[in-house]
């Protein structure tokens, strides 16, 4: 045997007797990482098909019960939507929540509308832009059944300049303070929706209307602002 094969054989040994110690001293740890990596990786999975399953599930529950509610089945679809809300909560639950607050509204029970629309609100979990369209709303009930400070107090963080239901905000607090008798106020509210060129259509409508009402009623007039 030459020195060179000599040497090649000692440290091919020396190599297998340094892997087999390295194997007794942490085989059983490499095997438990890996088998640690394995239940997480379908743990994983698992609870990625859930979420999928889960989700699934809510958005049936969730078109049943708007179902009912199309076909004038009003206090099933309410109970169908609140016991959604409660089983799944998330998105689907803060949707249901809104849909039910909406069949109460419907049928006249606006203040309890009202509290179904805070809950929504109060959810720090739900998307924001459901957590607005419950302010928005609540707000506009509000006109008939609180005071102004108690649509102020929903609404206001949406009239901002730019904020996306800025002018129905504004409406809704235009006509808390038209209803309060305060039409300076209104006028403010109304005019501030007339000078905006992206207003909706519908809510520049009305909001003709109720200038020209104000006007009728001894308020100011937008040619008086104009001329200020």
């Amino acid at each position: 045997m030459s020195d060179d094969s000599f040497i090649r054989e000692v440290n091919d040994e020396l190599r297998s007797e340094r892997a087999s110690e390295f194997w007794k001293r942490f085989g059983t740890i490499i095997i438990a990482l890996a088998v640690a990596i394995v239940l997480a990786v379908s743990v994983w999975r698992y609870m990625e098909y859930s979420a999928a399953k889960e989700a699934a599930a809510s958005g049936d529950a969730f078109m049943s019960a708007v179902a009912l509610a199309e076909d004038g089945k009003t206090e099933e679809a309410i109970a169908a939507l609140e016991k959604l809300e409660a089983e799944h909560g998330g998105a689907y639950g803060a949707m249901a929540q809104l849909r039910a607050a909406s069949e109460l509204a419907k049928q006249g029970q606006k203040k309890e509308a009202i509290a179904a629309y805070d809950v929504v609100v109060a959810d720090n979990m739900a998307d924001e832009d459901l957590r607005s369209i419950a302010r928005l709303r609540a707000g506009y009930l509000m006109v008939d059944e609180g005071t102004v400070e108690d649509v102020s107090s929903r609404v206001t963080s949406l009239s901002a300049p730019g904020a996306p239901y800025r002018s129905s905000a504004l409406e809704a607090l235009g006509l808390a303070y038209f209803k309060a008798g305060d039409l300076d106020k209104a006028f403010a509210q109304f005019d501030e929706i007339a000078k905006d060129a992206n207003a909706p259509a519908s809510i520049g409508q009305r909001v003709t209307i109720m200038l020209d009402v104000i006007a009728a009623r001894g308020g100011p007039t937008r040619d008086e602002a104009s001329a200020q």
